[in-house]
């Protein structure tokens, strides 16, 4: 295995987009291989590619890579988006991992049924205007430079502009009481190599539409 990088899941965010991002972020071509059907992960775990039988699965410098934190650590720090030392890397680590509770929140919401959505709408959208985005202010206004860690781009912050339009996708004003914020969201999508992914037609996926969810499950039944 050499060359780009490939990429195995269905043909939508999950657990995939973060990488998806992040690989973006690094200038880094990538290919996809979509499971459209469960026959597809089935061949997958059969054939020996998935070590814990589950996806996302990448193909990177000769290995198949599973688990989305592991891989996501592997990409930072290949990429020098990991910090430049250990506390950084600390740092970097702890936000993230505050980044990934509002994102699971964010992304369950299209798979619920429909029954769940509301308390989880509700649930979801209070703790990113009361946790989340206020934790992420605060972390701008004390450190008092453009980036999240250190004073260069990282992991943490790509992370946190997915997340960002991920919950405007929801609540377009939603970051009306954080101006460090809209700041940031501003600052970060002109970066070269992210502003390019966010253009139409890149390999960012689009918000899971309600048609393709049962098809989607079925692929994990």
């Amino acid at each position: 295995m050499s060359g780009k990088p490939k990429l195995h899941y269905f043909n939508g965010r999950g657990r995939m987009e973060p990488i998806r991002w992040l690989l973006a972020a690094a200038g880094v071509e990538f290919e996809e291989s979509y499971l459209e059907k469960k026959d597809d992960l089935t061949k997958l775990r059969k054939d020996g590619s998935l070590l814990f039988q589950q996806v996302p699965m990448v193909e990177i410098d000769g290995m198949k890579m599973v688990q989305t934190r592991a891989i996501l650590n592997y990409i930072a720090t290949k990429y020098n988006l990991y910090g430049k030392d250990l506390k950084e890397r600390a740092l970097i680590d702890m936000y993230v991992e505050g980044m990934f509770d509002l994102n699971e929140q964010l992304m369950d919401y299209d798979y619920l049924p429909a029954d769940k959505k509301e308390q989880h709408f509700a649930n979801m959208m209070d703790k990113a205007t009361n946790r989340y985005f206020p934790a992420f202010e605060k972390v701008l206004k004390d450190h008092g430079q453009d980036f999240l860690v250190g004073n260069q781009l990282s992991r943490a912050d790509v992370q946190l502009l997915e997340i960002i339009l991920m919950a405007e996708e929801f609540k377009p004003d939603i970051l009306a009481k954080f101006p460090l914020l809209q700041s940031f969201k501003a600052r970060i999508s002109n970066v070269p190599a992210i502003k390019k992914f966010l253009q139409p037609g890149s390999q960012r996926k689009a918000r899971e539409r309600p048609e393709n969810v049962p098809k989607v499950l079925a692929i994990f039944e």
